[in-house]
């Protein structure tokens, strides 16, 4: 067979198939449509961009994103390397800077000498030859008609949404502070805390703000929980988001030494800490809707929005039908897709579909038995998530040890019971990197 393969799109999960391909020695042709095109979401010209937050979720290994994280690392993640090189201080999170870590990335891959990168738009499933499909979310709709077309099934489309971005001096310190939730980290988020009274009135503009219009493409089949904007979540009642993105707990507000009624938190965006995104509140809003209803946040008063929420679609391809476990296509095993297309949710997540669809192209052109992770592994519990047949009108699935089989012993505690789920899948990758 060739040891030509074809990878379409340069995102997180682009990337990471790429570089698999490309460092065990196959000839790896790249197309991304930027700059020439772009989606309504990305706005830079660098490959792996990051939409909606900087954050990359907990990095301890006893937390569900942090053994995604090192179960990535141990397979050679450009990714996990890029945020390395990136990183910001964000408490127990890994956050990046994301110019430096698309910059990062970018600069890689283009000058791997196995990579030739094509700035064009495929508005086609290759007909010949090995092909990775990683177009993610976004995917433009002539190759989204193609993938239609040749798959015989419809996709499915939920919202994502990003949340605003501030500068730090445009933030009132006599009122905001600097803490994390029970002392964890180094005073990493800025926290704007609310009376009863400032809480109530910024909850009723918020359920009544006026959001943007959608066109007819956008139009929503269902709203993913994870994205959730926060004038729809708020409208679940007016304690919803006081126990979600706004909780007080862990936090005490130094003028009074009492904790807040609510709290609406920050994180660093960048590495000199001079931008700061609200977390939590991704947002369909009026431009001029989110600056008046923000603004009504104790330190924010004065805000300065350098990058507004915006509301997008996404799609993914009913892979519990459509795809192997090794992430080929069952009508056509020389196809893989990877990403958020195959009904994975969150950045790592996409990235770590990549490697393995990477590793399992490379599989396929050296005639090897595919890499199918176990399910008691977070990627392998992911993918099998996403290729099961018996899961029915398929959701975007995020990393959680939910999905992961239960040990042999009950434990207790939740802390030191994930710890030994940790413990099992990464045991597993010890023994695999050894050949055992």
């Amino acid at each position: 067979m060739d040891n030509n393969v074809k990878v379409i799109g340069a995102g997180l999960a682009g990337c990471e198939a790429a570089w698999q391909l490309a460092n065990n020695g196959c000839r790896v042709t790249l197309y991304e449509m930027k700059p020439e095109n772009k989606t309504p979401a990305h706005s830079s010209n660098l490959f792996a961009e990051l939409v909606c937050s900087n954050s990359l979720k907990a990095s301890r290994i006893d937390s569900a994103a942090g053994l995604l994280k090192e179960e990535m690392r141990l397979l050679g993640s450009i990714c996990l390397e890029a945020a390395a090189h990136s990183s910001v201080a964000a408490g127990g999170a890994l956050a990046v800077d994301r110019n430096l870590f698309s910059g990062y990335i970018t600069e890689k891959i283009t000058k791997h000498p196995n990579i030739t990168v094509v700035n064009a738009r495929v508005d086609e499933i290759p007909d010949d030859g090995v092909t990775v499909i990683a177009t993610g979310p976004l995917t433009d709709e002539r190759l989204a008609e193609s993938i239609r077309q040749y798959c015989g099934e419809e996709h499915l489309s939920f919202f994502d949404a990003a949340a605003p971005i501030v500068t730090k001096e445009s933030i009132d310190f006599s009122k905001a502070f600097f803490a994390s939730r029970y002392g964890n980290g180094d005073d990493d988020y800025i926290n704007c805390p609310m009376n009863k009274e400032e809480y109530e009135l910024f909850y009723k503009e918020l359920i009544n703000a006026e959001t943007a219009p959608l066109h007819d493409f956008d139009k929503p089949f269902t709203v993913y929980e994870g994205c959730m904007p926060v004038e729809v979540l708020a409208k679940r009642g007016e304690d919803s988001i006081r126990f979600g993105p706004l909780k007080p707990v862990g936090l005490k507000d130094p003028r009074t030494g009492h904790r807040p009624w609510a709290v609406v938190q920050l994180r660093r965006e960048n590495a000199e800490a001079t931008l700061f995104n609200m977390v939590g509140f991704q947002t369909n809003l009026k431009f001029n809707e989110q600056k008046r209803v923000f603004s009504l946040i104790p330190g924010l008063e004065n805000c300065e929005i350098v990058r507004y929420g915006v509301m997008h679609r996404n799609t993914f391809i009913n892979s519990t039908r459509l795809l192997n476990k090794n992430l080929s296509l069952k009508n056509n095993g020389k196809i893989f897709f990877a990403g958020q297309l195959t009904g994975v949710e969150g950045y790592m997540e996409s990235a770590a579909s990549g490697i393995v669809a990477g590793i399992n192209a490379l599989a396929l052109l050296q005639n090897k038995e595919p890499l199918i992770l176990p399910d008691f592994t977070m990627i392998g519990a992911l993918l099998n998530y996403i290729t099961d047949p018996t899961v029915e009108n398929l959701q975007p699935m995020g990393a959680n040890f939910g999905i992961l089989p239960p040990l042999g012993e009950h434990i207790r505690d939740k802390r030191e019971r994930y710890a030994a789920l940790s413990d099992r899948s990464i045991k597993w990758f010890d023994m695999y990197s050894r050949g055992n």
